[in-house]
């Protein structure tokens, strides 16, 4: 399953939504994660107090992770979270080493049996 990762380090799981300037694209599947692509997108944030919902920016990063099922953020808003379940991704919220985000993740989002520790058919 792919999975968008939003990262600055590019190890963790570090960065809103809102303020991530990349994505990480892995290929979680069989229990291993796989770095595919990092995508760039324009900041979704315009730190404007009455964070009005800014839809150019957000469905250009709804674009750059297409064929996603979930995006892993360090915090996301609620109304974004609502969005991209509308476009069929799943907004997750996490911290720390990305490995264990993604295993963390396809456990919650495949919706087999497995615990993410042997090797998924999914």
């Amino acid at each position: 399953m792919r999975i968008a990762v939003a990262s600055k380090s590019g190890t963790e799981v570090d960065q809103h939504f809102g303020h991530a300037e990349r994505f990480l694209i892995y290929d979680f599947h069989r229990g291993e994660a796989k770095l595919l692509e990092e995508v760039a997108v324009e900041k979704y944030c315009s730190f404007d107090e009455g964070h009005p919902f800014r839809k150019n920016q957000f469905m250009a990063i709804v674009e750059a992770v297409a064929g996603c099922k979930a995006v892993i953020t360090a915090m996301i808003g609620d109304y974004p979270r609502q969005e991209l379940v509308k476009q069929g991704i799943e907004a997750i919220t996490a911290e720390g080493p990305i490995d264990e985000a993604l295993r963390a993740a396809h456990g919650t989002l495949c919706g087999c049996a497995c615990t993410g520790k042997e090797k998924c058919s999914k």
